[in-house]
């Protein structure tokens, strides 16, 4: 069977859908590769794109969609609530058929150095890529943001790039690319317009202030519905489950005398995932993956 890795590039822009069809479009109708899901948010403004394929095509595609963001996005133009330091600003590889953490760290190292070479976009190496302690958490590379850092990068001992020029590209920032484990996105709104709120409870779940190991979390404020959001990513479902956190989201809101009102899963996420959050809600005993019909076809 052939080897397969997911990528799940962030690219700074969920406004202008034209600009977004034509990054997508890297993707699109290419030997060996095949593009899943993308995914524009203008509160963001930001596309999430789920693409898998051949680790060569996967490759080459995602160079080619590196070189268009670059041309497209001016990061120096760029506003929206979500954190972000590049145009593409971040790219992730996740190894799911037949392929080792260690072969989609490759992968994601030779498209940092073409990419690099080819368009003088910096890249750091994050998660299970990383070169260096400090820098496996996105969140403590991205820290400062694209306006914060080219001054941060003056500290060539600490964010020194892994690849490309010494500082950030004029309009195109600096990336973080790397091997990762399978993540879930998931976010769950408030019935409060108080970003604040959100933030608190972001602080008492998420791994660097004490919550759970495995999530990361902000708040974010969803202008167009006039709620605040708790973002967040799980780094390891199997660790931390997605039940587990929406539940303590829900009895920590409950303190503000503020309500979950939903919550949305961004891009594409493992099935054991949400087959996990059925056998807890719905109390089933002894239940199989392979009761789930689909598994099956």
């Amino acid at each position: 069977m052939d080897k397969i890795i997911e990528c799940i590039p962030n690219f700074s822009e969920g406004r202008d859908l034209a600009k977004v069809e034509k990054i997508v479009d890297c993707f699109r109708g290419k030997q060996g590769v095949k593009l899943l899901d993308y995914t524009s948010d203008a509160d963001h403004n930001r596309s999430v794109v789920t693409v898998i394929g051949e680790p060569e095509p996967l490759r080459d595609a995602m160079v080619e969609a590196i070189g268009k963001s670059i041309e497209l996005i001016d990061m120096t133009k760029h506003e929206g609530q979500h954190p972000r330091m590049g145009c593409v600003d971040v790219v992730p590889f996740v190894p799911i058929r037949n392929v080792t953490i260690d072969e989609a760290d490759a992968v994601a190292k030779e498209t940092a150095k073409i990419a690099a070479e080819k368009f003088g976009q910096p890249f750091f190496l994050y998660e299970k890529s990383a070169t260096a302690p400090h820098r496996e958490n996105l969140a403590t590379i991205r820290k400062g943001q694209f306006e914060g850092m080219a001054e941060k990068m003056q500290d060539q001992t600490m964010w020194k790039p892994d690849f490309g020029p010494e500082t950030i590209h004029p309009t195109g920032g600096v990336t973080a690319i790397g091997a990762r484990m399978p993540l879930v996105a998931f976010n769950i709104n408030l019935d409060t317009p108080n970003l604040e709120i959100a933030n608190q409870i972001a602080r008492k779940v998420r791994f660097m202030n004490g919550g759970f190991r495995f999530v990361k979390a902000m708040g974010v404020m969803l202008e167009d519905r006039n709620l605040a959001q708790v973002s967040m990513n799980l780094t390891d479902y199997t660790k931390t489950a997605v039940y587990r956190v929406f539940e303590t989201v829900k009895m920590e809101a409950r303190r503000y005398g503020v309500n979950v009102v939903g919550s949305e899963v961004i891009g594409l996420t493992p099935m054991a995932a949400l087959v996990d959050c059925a056998e807890y809600y719905l109390q089933i005993e002894d239940f199989k993956m392979d009761q789930v019909l689909e598994t099956r076809l």
